[in-house]
């Protein structure tokens, strides 16, 4: 009896206590138990999410992509402010200075009213690889130029060209005056004035900047590039001696007429005179001779005096041809003393119409001198009230 007792003390001890019953519904009942549930693990992050290098290649990607953008806009911006109509109304000049950088060039723009971003333009200018491309000089911008359109008209060149004209006949003293008035022109005049007849009598383009010595220069070469080349095509029989004679008798000839095809005329009669040892009896070498370079300014009447009186340029009180040129001869003159018509005319007088009667005899002479003194009455030339004294002669007019 006491073993069993003791034996059941013993069972109870290592039983684990019963739980309670606890009723369940018929769902709950039929409803199959959840298995242990594995146990939890943290979530580990990948190497590559922590690694500090990837976060920071995503910084520069991020921000390699709002440069581009904003490279992009900005290029759009630029392509479109350089094509656009400009903001220029009407047409007008500028000028670009020799030297002047884009920057330079964009800012007289930009100031002159004729761009509207002096950015843009540097900017537009460098992209199309123009930076060193465009010219100093003077320009005209049309109305709503774009900036493309003056970055090509700067390239190009294509400057503005003023003129300056020394017509044929005048003296140097009077084409320096003109050079030296010329208000495009810049500098001083050159210190040594070119001999008389030296410079060409031409029309000479320019650009703006040019100076009056250049100008001067480009006449005086032009000149003897003229002189020199006519010399070499000149009739081997002709009674000049050298360069000088050749240029002053030309310039006796330019002032003579002023029709190109009497001037062969003309320059056979002072030939055949000069052959002849005959005076050349030429009016425009009194005036000269009296008046020097300023001869022609205001035309100066010739006196009966004036005639009589010796200068080194009367060539009716010295023998042969003055000194030096009388004025400034063009090609045409300069050709017709190199190669003169063949005849044997000694005289010539105005004939009336503008141009000349020529003889070979003095007694053809005089009434050819008397039929221009008719036409001199018929016009009512006589009444001009000349001075006592004076005398409207032409040319060789009774000339010996």
């Amino acid at each position: 009896m006491s073993d069993n007792t003791h034996g059941s003390g013993d069972h109870d001890k290592s039983a684990p206590a019963s739980k309670p019953i606890v009723p369940k519904s018929a769902n709950e009942a039929l409803r199959s138990e959840a298995g242990t549930p594995p146990p939890l693990r943290r979530k580990r992050r990948s190497r590559q999410s922590r690694s500090q290098v990837v976060i920071f290649l995503n910084f520069v990607m991020s921000i390699i992509v709002l440069v581009a953008l904003g490279f992009g806009a900005a290029a759009y911006w630029v392509k479109w402010s350089f094509e656009k109509e400009g903001p220029l109304q009407a047409s007008d000049t500028v000028f670009i200075r020799q030297g002047a950088g884009v920057g330079d060039i964009a800012g007289t723009l930009e100031s002159r009213g004729m761009i509207d971003n002096a950015l843009a333009f540097r900017l537009g200018v460098r992209a199309y690889g123009n930076e060193g491309s465009m010219k100093a000089g003077e320009y005209e911008i049309a109305g709503r130029s774009s900036m493309h359109d003056i970055m090509e008209l700067l390239r190009s060149g294509k400057q503005i060209l003023h003129t300056i004209t020394i017509p044929e006949g005048w003296t140097t003293q009077q084409a320096m005056e003109r050079i030296a008035q010329n208000e495009i022109l810049e500098g001083e005049m050159p210190a040594i004035v070119p001999g008389e007849g030296m410079i060409a009598a031409n029309t000479i383009s320019f650009s703006r900047g040019k100076t009056r010595e250049q100008i001067v220069e480009q006449l005086v070469n032009l000149q003897q590039k003229t002189i020199d080349e006519i010399w070499e095509r000149r009739r081997d029989d002709l009674p000049i001696k050298d360069k000088n004679e050749f240029v002053t008798l030309a310039s006796i000839v330019e002032k003579e007429t002023g029709h190109a095809d009497e001037r062969t005329r003309v320059a056979a009669v002072f030939i055949n005179r000069l052959n002849r040892k005959m005076r050349l009896q030429s009016d425009p070498t009194i005036r000269y001779g009296k008046y020097g370079g300023a001869v022609y300014k205001e035309a100066p009447t010739i006196y009966q005096s004036d005639i009589r009186k010796p200068t080194p340029y009367n060539t009716y009180t010295i023998d042969g041809l003055p000194p030096a040129p009388i004025a400034i001869p063009g090609r045409s003159a300069l050709e017709a003393v190199a190669n003169p018509s063949v005849t044997k005319d000694l005289y010539f007088v105005a004939s009336g119409d503008g141009r000349h009667a020529f003889a070979e005899t003095l007694d053809e002479h005089n009434a050819n001198v008397r039929r221009w003194r008719q036409i001199e009455r018929e016009r009512g030339e006589a009444a001009k009230e000349l001075p006592a004294g004076a005398t409207t002669a032409s040319p060789t007019e009774g000339a010996e």
